[in-house]
């Protein structure tokens, strides 16, 4: 008797024997592989961004010593503080120095506060957090329904609408918009703060207006992105794909086949998308935080650019890096998770 032979004869309890791989183990094994492939590569990108950081800061004009003593200090009092600072020796040592205690995980105390980085972070991480958590919802609230309806009838006035909204919203850089919006509903119709944050621990409506002036001006361009992208997806398999044509035959309006359908398979490049403009989204945070006073890590970073105080400059910038890698990951484990036929583990024989 053949294999096949026995295995038919065998029955459906066959397929419950102990020789047979869980589903869900079969699932995570190449989702492991994954996440250790990715997070091997992450290594050496990381390393990469701490060092050119750093050459970058090193090679900035201005002297931290000099800063923290003032214009009246004498050169041997700058020099003192910069031997005292570790200031004096080579780039690469100091580099070597920084990288060795980071690796432990030791980020070193800022030059100009003598404060911990690490504590740094732990003050000003979540206010960052919280502004593109607010950022990202405001980004799908926008983009999703206005690409919906904009695709329900391509060439309509609510598509011509989004196309002028959208050219808008990507013709406008984020600071310029971040100084439209404190004019207009600060100064103005003083509707929200135009600077300060107020901690959800106070007030959370007071948190809500601190940060929605901000959440704009750094989501509305990228909702216009999205849209755009969405829509036009949206339209392309509205007019080409079999399902859809199917849909139509058997009498599914056209709502469900747009929602229920169109939209959950246009999700997959929205998600792309996502993903590869979270590092925009984590740069803004640097021009947008300074312009509403808002203390997270985006204004210590170049508060640290200011002052030449690499420790703060190297540690935000680590975190931007981990940060994106960590999102690209996420991207890649969602498709796995949304679409079954995706599988990154390489394929049997």
């Amino acid at each position: 008797m053949t294999a096949e032979a026995g295995a038919a004869a065998a029955g459906p309890s066959s397929h419950w024997g102990p020789a047979a791989p869980a589903a869900g183990a079969v699932l995570r094994s190449p989702m492991l592989r994954l996440v250790g492939r990715r997070l091997l590569a992450a290594i050496p990108v990381l390393w990469g961004v701490t060092l050119l950081t750093f050459a970058v800061m090193n090679v900035l004009p201005g002297d931290a010593a000099q800063q923290l003593l003032g214009a009246n200090a004498t050169p041997a009092e700058v020099h003192a503080l910069e031997v005292k600072l570790h200031l004096n020796e080579p780039f690469w040592v100091r580099y070597g120095h920084w990288l060795g205690a980071a690796v432990t995980g030791h980020l070193g105390s800022s030059i100009q506060s003598g404060q911990t980085v690490t504590s740094t972070l732990a003050q000003r991480l979540p206010l960052s957090i919280e502004l593109l958590a607010y950022v990202f919802l405001l980004t799908i609230v926008i983009s999703v329904p206005l690409a919906v309806l904009a695709a329900r009838k391509p060439g309509g006035v609510t598509d011509r609408l989004s196309m002028m909204l959208s050219m808008g919203g990507l013709s406008i850089a984020p600071y310029v918009l971040a100084l439209l919006l404190v004019l207009v509903f600060a100064v103005i119709l003083r509707v929200f703060p135009a600077i300060g944050y107020v901690s959800p621990g106070e007030s959370i409506p007071g948190n809500i207006r601190s940060l929605t002036l901000p959440a704009i001006s750094i989501g509305f361009p990228v909702a216009c992105v999205y849209t755009r992208l969405l829509r036009a997806d949206i339209v392309e398999q509205m007019q080409s794909e079999d399902y859809v044509i199917t849909a139509r035959a058997k009498g599914v309006s056209q709502w469900q086949i747009l929602v229920r359908h169109v939209l959950r398979n246009s999700v997959f490049g929205l998600i792309t998308l996502i993903g590869l403009n979270l590092g925009t989204l984590v740069g803004a945070l640097v021009i947008i935080e300074p312009i509403f006073s808002l203390p997270g890590i985006g204004q210590a970073l170049l508060q640290a650019i200011n002052s030449r105080d690499i420790p703060v400059a190297e540690a935000v910038t680590l975190v931007f890096a981990v940060v994106v890698v960590l999102a690209n990951l996420l991207t890649d484990l969602l498709y796995a998770v949304l679409d079954p036929r995706i599988r990154y583990g390489r394929p049997t024989a």
